[in-house]
């Protein structure tokens, strides 16, 4: 689907909704898309991106970054702790930050570099064990606990359950995040991002509707 199509479907979400015009980020997701699909997105303009793995970022990024200004990369994905300073050196915003070890070593990296990208919290609102992310229960002490490590938490970030109503999971991340006075919500995908425009999201991780089907490495 076009990314034009895409923007034309937020836009019309953020209206049905009530919400601001605009208040919604794109975060077009190009993992494991080959470089011409996303210098063909670069090209009609569009600067937000996202990718799950430091080392794809790392080898994609940079020499984009020599040709477009303005880009703005998000890290949606796993990160471990001995790839955050490259995250932090390569990414604007990390969307998974989801135990203390991690938060402690970005903290360690933040002071030593006087700076941060801004960072989301995973929540995982499944309770799913094969999956990252603090627990519900467990989400506002750790949300405290990164704020006195003086870490820019700007929000919180899901990923429903395969199979599962999105709605509730989005619904339950909003309630989250209210009550810590966040006001980023990272959640929706290719086929729920109106959903989750509806309960609040601030940004929305869309990937195969703008690239097409993934290309495996």
């Amino acid at each position: 689907m076009p990314l034009d199509d895409i923007k034309t479907r937020i836009a019309a979400a953020e209206q049905a909704a009530g919400r601001v015009a605009g208040s919604t980020c794109l975060i077009a997701v190009s993992k494991v898309q080959p470089a011409q699909r996303v210098e063909a997105v670069l090209q009609q303009g569009h600067r937000c991106f996202g990718e799950n793995r430091v080392q794809e970022a790392a080898g994609k990024w940079p020499d984009f970054r020599e040709h477009y200004d303005g880009i703005d990369l998000h890290l949606i994905g796993p990160l471990q702790t001995n790839k955050a300073r490259q995250a932090m050196d390569l990414c604007n915003a990390i969307h998974s930050v989801d135990r203390v070890k991690l938060a402690g070593t970005l903290a360690r990296l933040a002071q030593e570099r006087g700076g941060c990208p801004d960072l989301f919290i995973q929540v995982n609102t499944g309770e799913e064990v094969q999956k990252a992310g603090i627990l519900p229960d467990d989400a506002d002490a750790f949300v405290a606990s990164c704020r006195g490590m003086d870490l820019p938490v700007v929000g919180l970030m899901c990923i429903p359950p395969v199979g599962e109503e999105p709605a509730l999971h989005f619904s339950l991340l909003a309630k989250i995040a209210a009550r810590n006075g966040l006001d980023g919500l990272s959640m929706g995908m290719s086929a729920d991002f109106e959903t989750a425009i509806a309960l609040g999201a601030t940004h929305v991780r869309v990937g195969s509707a703008i690239f097409g089907t993934r290309v495996a490495p």
